[in-house]
């Protein structure tokens, strides 16, 4: 059985480095996993490791504004376009990777899995393939400033979830950024983030958060759209889909209890016969004479 695990989520959230932890995890507890590529638009040196399959061997984002005209959204979209055309190229490059582990680094563009519909289409190419698919949604902690945000943060994340339709597992990155303490001189690039003030956004109660108010949010609210508000939030009480899992990059732990998750949530290893224990002979028992 082959796996593989999407890994999406707004540009700059750490999908990338994530990756690379991931990989390197796997490979220290002797699994086998490969690193493939889905954005055209990657720089050389965005891996640590060398991707075993890279689209910009297919198709380049470079390529295709060049010679296309195009932006760089549009030209994204339609490197995506080119390759469901071409799938075969993906599936020989696939063909030799057999009860592997692949870890799929996708763009940061987030229309890719809100509503286009190329995603989904090569979801149900590789689950055709025989690989058993997951996904999970990367956010950044330092984008949690306040509850706007994070309702904005998860409303895309179900957008995501719904348009996929594949096990799912949303993740709070860049954990060792946030704050243990006031005393802590380290500043994020957008101020800094104490544990206390992310906490409440892994599983959240959203009524309590919609109804949580300080003197900022007095400052800039809008009676208008206050009934708005509590509809969107009300939306989100009525389907908790989303709740996060801190990543803290830095801890082993925190990346390993990831690890585990995505394993549980694909079902890892349930299809492999049982390991049959080596015999015993009188050199295992030498060290307790």
């Amino acid at each position: 059985m082959r796996y593989a695990v999407l890994v999406t989520g707004p540009a700059g959230a750490g999908k990338s480095t994530f990756s690379t932890a991931f990989a390197t995890h796997l490979r220290v507890s002797r699994r086998t996993a490969h690193i493939v590529n889905l954005d055209p638009a990657a720089t050389g040196d965005a891996f640590e490791y060398q991707p075993a399959i890279d689209i910009r061997e297919l198709v380049t984002l470079d390529d295709v504004m060049g010679e296309m005209n195009m932006g760089p959204n549009g030209g994204l979209v339609y490197c995506f376009e080119y390759l469901l055309q071409n799938m075969d190229w993906l599936e020989e490059e696939l063909g030799g990777f057999d009860d592997d582990y692949l870890i799929v680094d996708c763009p940061g563009q987030i229309e890719l899995y809100t509503h286009h519909p190329f995603l989904p289409q090569l979801v149900r190419n590789l689950q055709r393939m025989g690989i058993r698919t997951c996904a999970v949604y990367l956010l950044e902690s330092q984008f949690m400033e306040d509850r706007y945000k994070f309702f904005s943060g998860v409303l895309t994340a179900m957008s995501a979830m719904v348009n996929l339709e594949v096990p799912w597992i949303n993740i709070m990155s860049k954990m060792d950024l946030v704050s243990g303490s006031s005393s802590d001189t380290f500043e994020p690039r957008n101020g800094k983030r104490g544990k206390r003030d992310i906490a409440r956004y892994l599983d959240p109660d959203p009524m309590l958060l919609v109804a949580a108010r300080d003197g900022r949010d007095q400052q800039r609210d809008n009676s208008r759209f206050h009934d708005l508000n509590r509809a969107i939030v009300q939306l989100i009480e009525d389907h908790p889909l989303v709740s996060f899992l801190p990543l803290d990059l830095t801890s082993t732990d925190s990346l390993e209890t990831v690890v585990s998750h995505i394993d549980f949530t694909m079902q890892y290893g349930e299809d492999e016969e049982p390991k049959e224990p080596h015999d015993l002979d009188e050199g295992d028992f030498a060290d307790m004479e």
